[in-house]
């Protein structure tokens, strides 16, 4: 072995020199420290004596009973120190641990195995920087001490260290053994280390090392993780004696390259060959059903795994749950936690995490409560990533001083809990306490991180100041050290087309281009529906050439967005030529495209695409029949209409809601059927709001029944006293029929209410500025050029 030759072993080295602090004055030479002539204990009555005391628990008895010896003239062996050491790391006592260090020098050989104990010590006890420090200082490192430093950055996922300790190691001469290899193998693995993977797999063939199954099957699992899956199937089909291990690598390796069916096929090989699948085979392969959203699949394979004796534990369920939870299948999660507790599996951190998840996207409070209650029974509460997601479930569901109450329980507070609190305030408009967190989180030991700075931004934009935002959004690099991103970018567009301020969130988004920040879907989905109902079709497309450019056109939620805004800029060609080049598309696809066609009073193509839908098997939701009872109502087929309206309850179990209820009211309004329209209304089984109302008034206005118009009018100024639309709409009813008195008193009650309530505001785009129009008056908007 002394004359094996490595070649190839070039790869540059990250030497972390020792740091001059309190450790490195320690010196690691024996030093005989000259003392008085009282007579010297037996040797033999210490070692006995300082071993008590560590098998005691004794341990700070012990270290004064070192300095206690010492002024006695005795010094420690070596075996005792390493002893005292591992008490420390017994008692995971770095503080201990320091004190020993401190005295070294009463050691009467400091030899390679004391070394090593201390560099375990430290790392052990969580303080891997002084590891490295005392392994670099070292004099002569043996494997054993190669394997302990190695072994500390292992455990602290630090792969490309280990790659690294590796290369130094052969350097000095030493060479890994079958213990060893595996660490650094599964290091490589973890940090995509192919070629160092290879490297080690020759090694190990040139020392015979590759009979050790431990080495043999880490070396199949560089090869797996790596996706390099062709030479890991020509590596496992020259395995003798494959064990379980093996192929639960060869299945990780499938699953996380997406060939799930793969994956499954080997299990089948895997029990020709007599090896029947243990839970880890099975949890490999049901969290990867998950991952890929394919949580029915998931549910399917812990039955089945069931039914052949084996019982899922909480990284099944965990797994399906989490899955579930993802895929937007918040209720089904909920049940699943649910069967979890009823078998008797205890939940960890994550599992409670994922459930609490759950409950804040259904913001459903009262499971909310219940999951809480277990999680104090459970002692997860400082658990931070399940206080985290508890804030977030209380600000969601509105209860801000339970999600406060949560916060201020949190001892280790991280930057996800501050984001979390702070983001809860934005959501529901208190950003003056929003604002006060801010300032306390720039005081901890916890800084702002660009999110923190985004969920600020936002807040304050939602909320309609502007100002604040904007002086946010300046202030973040220059105060606050944190650059800005594309999220902060998209913060600011997002907030001005909430508020109604398009022709800035355009100008924003130009501004962005300018500076070179880099685009997301994100960006473009804040920034679209500032075209929306703009007549402005040539920004559209400038914005569609962005997409083009930045390869997002295949972006699901972005050609979906772009189907609706051509729509409603006034180009449904375009929508439809986006349409039929999509390769795959969802329900919002196709109800996107089929309001467009009912916008632009096409509901012919509307509802031929609405057959095809059905044709395809696909299941309409509640935005799908708004749009169809529209066309209906444009097309004048009441009847049909009517028959739709029945089928959402009837076969689809969706409840309608009150845009349903007024779409029907359209669809009888246009036919004249104004009598039926006002007996739909008063047996509706919900309040009518103010759209049933104006709705009604819209179609009594246009067939000249001025008494039901009034009827609705009154309704409508009981709901809105004071909207000046109504008196516009009830006077150009009378002006209609020549009643021009009445008419003439609609607007001098108009004239009264005018400052109350705007009657609202259109844009357009000229020369490549925004334009917007607001009861007359021009106004020129921020030019966006």
């Amino acid at each position: 072995m002394d004359s094996l030759i490595i070649p190839c072993i070039s790869k540059p080295l990250a030497i972390i020199p020792p740091k001059q602090d309190s450790i490195s004055g320690f010196s690691h030479k024996p030093t005989k420290t000259m003392l008085s002539s009282t007579k010297k204990t037996n040797p033999n009555i210490i070692e006995a004596h300082l071993n008590h005391l560590c098998k005691s628990g004794r341990l700070a008895e012990a270290i004064a009973a070192i300095d206690s010896i010492a002024q006695r003239g005795s010094l420690v062996t070596p075996t005792t120190y390493i002893n005292l050491l591992q008490s420390c790391i017994d008692l995971d006592s770095l503080r201990l641990g320091r004190e020993l260090h401190a005295r070294i020098h009463l050691v009467n050989e400091v030899n390679p195995f004391v070394e090593t104990k201390l560099v375990s010590m430290y790392a052990k006890c969580g303080c891997i920087k002084d590891a490295r420090q005392v392994f670099d200082a070292m004099r002569d490192r043996n494997l054993f001490s190669w394997s302990a430093m190695i072994g500390a950055c292992s455990r602290e996922q630090r792969g490309k260290e280990v790659v690294e300790l590796f290369y130094m190691m052969m350097r000095d001469g030493v060479v890994p053994d079958d213990f060893l290899f595996p660490k650094i193998l599964q290091a490589c693995g973890n940090c995509g280390e192919i070629e160092t993977g290879k490297l080690i797999h020759s090694l190990v063939v040139r020392l015979g090392m590759i009979c050790h199954t431990r080495v043999s099957n880490s070396i199949l699992a560089v090869y797996a993780k790596c996706g390099k899956l062709s030479l890991a199937r020509k590596f496992f089909g020259n395995m003798d004696g494959r064990n379980i291990v093996a192929w639960n690598a060869m299945i990780s390796g499938y699953c996380q390259n997406g060939e799930n069916e793969e994956a499954y096929k080997l299990i089948d090989e895997m029990r020709g060959e007599g090896i029947e699948p243990g839970l880890v085979t099975w949890n490999i392969l049901i969290g990867s059903y998950n991952q890929l959203g394919r949580c029915d699949v998931a549910l399917e394979l812990m039955k089945k795994m069931e039914s052949l004796g084996i019982d899922p534990d909480v990284y099944t369920w965990t797994n399906l749950i989490s899955g579930f939870a993802q895929n937007g299948r918040t209720n089904q999660a909920l049940d699943l936690f649910e069967e979890m507790l009823l078998a008797g599996v205890e939940p960890n951190g994550v599992t409670m995490t994922s459930a609490v998840s759950a409950c804040a996207s259904l913001k459903a409070l009262d499971k909310g409560l219940e999951i809480h209650s277990i999680v104090i029974k459970m002692g997860f509460l400082d658990d931070a990533l399940v206080g985290n997601s508890l804030i977030d479930m209380y600000s969601k569901c509105g209860e801000l001083e339970d999600a406060r109450l949560v916060f201020d329980i949190i001892l280790e507070k991280d930057v996800y809990t501050w984001n979390s609190m702070i983001g809860g305030y934005c959501q529901a408009g208190y950003c003056g306490k929003a604002y006060e967190l801010f300032m306390k989180m720039q005081e901890s030991e916890v800084p702002p991180n660009a999110i923190t700075w985004n969920v600020m931004i936002s807040g304050y934009i939602q909320n309609g100041d502007e100002d604040q935002a904007m002086d946010l959004f300046q202030r973040m690099e220059k105060d606050g050290k944190v650059k800005r991103n594309t999220a902060s970018w998209n913060s600011l567009i997002a907030g001005f087309v909430h508020i109604g301020q398009k022709d800035k969130a355009l100008g924003v988004f130009r501004q962005m281009q300018s500076f070179c920040v880099c685009l997301n879907s994100v960006t473009i989905l804040s920034v679209l529906p500032a075209c929306a109902n703009l007549v402005a079709l040539n920004k559209v497309k400038e914005i569609h050439t962005v997409v083009l450019r930045r390869n997002l056109e295949f972006v699901l939620s972005v050609a979906n967005a772009l189907i609706d805004t051509y729509a409603k800029s006034g180009n449904i060609a375009y929508s439809r030529t986006i349409f039929d080049g999509m390769l795959f598309r969802d329900i919002i696809t196709w109800n996107s495209l089929i309001y467009g066609y009912v916008l632009h009073g096409r509901p012919d193509a509307a509802l031929d695409l609405f057959d095809q839908m059905m044709q395809l098997e696909l299941k309409p939701n509640r935005g799908t029949f708004l749009s169809i009872i529209l066309a209906h109502g444009l097309a004048g087929m009441v009847n049909r209409g009517k028959q739709v309206f029945a089928s959402i309850t009837e076969d689809f179990l969706i409840i309608p809601a009150l845009e349903h209820y007024s779409a029907m009211i359209d669809l009888y309004g246009r036919s004249g059927m104004l009598r039926e329209a006002k007996e739909f209304i008063e047996y509706m089984p919900i309040e009518p709001d103010f759209s049933i109302w104006a709705t009604l008034l819209t179609a009594c206005r246009i067939h000249g029944n001025i008494g039901m118009a009034v009827h609705a009018a009154k309704l409508l100024l009981d709901l809105e006293p004071g909207n000046v639309l109504i008196y516009q709409l009830i006077s150009q009813a009378y002006a209609l029929c020549g009643k021009l008195e009445d008419a003439s008193k609609m607007r001098k009650l108009e004239k009264d209410n005018k400052g109350r309530k705007s009657v609202g505001q259109s844009w357009t785009e000229v020369k490549n500025t925004v334009h917007t129009f607001i009861t007359g008056i021009m106004f020129q908007g921020i030019g966006y050029r």
